[in-house]
């Protein structure tokens, strides 16, 4: 029986310069963006909130170096992988992903 939805919100993926818009979710066991459009390549991603080493804020960036947002985090992975996205309520964000990890 898959978890139940704790956080759901929209979200951009930046990977560089390139950005996916989809949709970020949070259960008790994993983190899940699925993009709008999977043809880009960037997701769907799923990782187990067990593998998370950080959370940090974040600058979203323009272009993959102009600063245009404050409202964006990292997650690092135990293995040395990242995520970058871009939501709405970015201290919500992190305090629920890393309230499981310091636990």
């Amino acid at each position: 029986m898959p978890d139940n939805v704790i956080k759901s919100s929209p979200a951009t993926l930046q990977d560089g310069a390139a950005k996916a818009d989809g949709k970020l979710s949070l259960t008790e066991s994993e983190v899940i963006f699925v993009p709008f459009n999977e043809r880009f390549g960037l997701g769907p991603y799923r990782f187990k909130r067990s593998e998370i080493t950080s959370v940090v804020k974040c600058l979203g960036k323009g272009g993959g170096i102009i600063p245009i947002t404050t409202e964006a985090f990292r997650v690092t992975l135990s293995n040395a992988l990242h995520y970058e996205f871009i939501v709405a309520d970015t201290e919500a964000w992190i305090a629920a992903l890393t309230e499981k990890v310091n636990s």
